[in-house]
């Protein structure tokens, strides 16, 4: 039984990353390698195609195969469609809760200085970014938002502390606020968190190219 080939296999054929505890459940009980030969297997794989293409890679949900982004530009003529543009202010809105998380939309708006649209926070959260993981305990009991792990493994992030500085991100000029502090660990306000689903719900995707 070759380990590696297997993983291989698994990781080309399923439909998103997969953890090390999914690659181990693809073994009978008895043939079911330690999480050390899964590790070292995934390290002779990354090897393997480090002169190829395509790479191995882990972020928040597990490991996937992907194509190097250095040949994104020739792979985007296969697709007829064009690829969907965001605006300015939705990756400010995203970039604030994730550096400033859990934020409110009073959050987002009091860093922004204008208000934030609803189309935003909607087309985050239907691009399973963002969701809701409780509400802020003042008056009004607003919606406290954070990014997910959908969030992470599309920016191919292990975890948010691998989130670049917020300034190089946006190219955002912070200086002319020195009170603004976007870094991760700050102190958050007691919220009472909500029971999360079990099962997503499903959700629209969008359609027009460019989303205000």
């Amino acid at each position: 039984m070759n380990i590696k080939n297997i993983i291989e296999a698994a990781l080309f054929a399923a439909n998103g990353p997969l953890s090390i505890m999914e690659i181990q459940d693809l073994f009978l009980l008895e043939d079911r390698p330690d999480k050390h030969l899964v590790r070292k297997a995934i390290k002779d794989l990354k090897e393997d195609y480090s002169a190829k293409s395509i790479e191995l890679v882990e972020v928040a949900s597990g490991y996937r195969f992907q194509v190097k982004s250095e040949y994104s530009s020739w792979l985007a003529r296969l697709w007829e469609e064009k690829p969907v543009k965001y605006s300015r202010a939705l990756l400010e809105t995203l970039a604030i809760i994730a550096y400033q998380q859990p934020a409110t939309r009073g959050d987002i708006e009091e860093i922004r200085g204008v208000a934030v649209s609803t189309n935003i926070i909607r087309t985050l959260q239907e691009r399973e970014w963002v969701r809701v993981i409780g509400h802020k305990e003042v008056p009004g009991r607003p919606a406290l938002y954070a990014t997910t792990k959908e969030f992470l493994d599309y920016f191919n992030l292990q975890t948010l502390a691998d989130l670049p500085p917020l300034a190089s991100l946006l190219e955002i000029d912070l200086s002319a606020n020195q009170d603004l502090q976007l870094n991760l660990g700050d102190e958050t306000p007691p919220i009472k968190t909500e029971p999360i689903q079990d099962e997503k719900e499903s959700l629209s995707k969008p359609t027009t190219e460019s989303i205000q």
